[in-house]
């Protein structure tokens, strides 16, 4: 049965991100040494072709994927765009320190969400559905091969939900211009929502997969 290939790709690195700010969906750029990490991972490392490359849109995202997938138009979805911080957002842990709810949303607290942003569960369900949808486009058209640009948040949470093997969100980091490749087998993808993770990505030139 045909199976269908995700290169699943955190954007590049961003100056807030550095000074650890939130910027969860403020449409921050690439820095200068994040874009030019991203050519040097191209020259270095192998991100096969792909027939379609979806994207979040916002800004450090649609430029990582112009710098890995030149000369393809991402097709940019809402829906992959990371976690709203809120009134969290451009701020850093000591800005954030005499917050009351800061705390208990950064352990997590079931249903505790930065004021005007999104809890971990509402950021689940939204990525999850348009990831979902995805999946769904995909087999429809017969799609194989497509990249799939976006944050460091949305990588965990999917992988979290729909990865073999099964781990949690904090063993699904990636770093910038990194992720991870995931195969969908149609038949386990309809039967429980389950999809295999079988590397890291992009490849060592010298150990593509077959």
């Amino acid at each position: 049965m045909k199976t269908y290939t995700i290169y699943l790709i955190r954007h590049g690195q961003t100056e807030d991100a550095l000074q650890g700010r939130y910027i969860g969906q403020t449409d921050a750029p690439l820095s200068e040494a994040g874009a030019q990490a991203l050519d040097a991972l191209r020259e270095t490392m192998v991100y096969p072709p792909v027939a379609a490359v979806f994207s979040s849109p916002l800004r450090r995202c649609t430029a990582t994927a112009a710098r890995l997938y030149p000369g393809q138009t991402p097709i940019e979805i809402d829906g992959l765009k990371e976690c709203s911080f809120g009134e969290f957002e451009g701020k850093n842990a000591e800005e954030l320190k005499k917050s009351p709810v800061f705390p208990r949303w950064l352990a997590g607290e079931p249903g505790v969400a930065p004021p005007f942003g999104e809890s971990s569960e509402a950021f689940g369900r939204r990525v999850c559905a348009t990831f979902e949808k995805i999946v769904e486009g995909l087999m429809k058209t017969g799609t194989a091969d497509t990249a799939m640009i976006t944050h460091g948040g949305v990588i965990m949470a999917l992988l979290a939900a729909y990865g073999l093997p099964e781990l949690p969100m904090t063993e699904w980091r990636a770093d910038p211009g990194c992720g991870y490749a995931l195969r969908v087998h149609p038949a386990l993808w309809m039967r429980g929502k389950k999809l295999e993770v079988f590397s890291l990505f992009p490849f060592e030139k010298e150990e593509l997969p077959d």
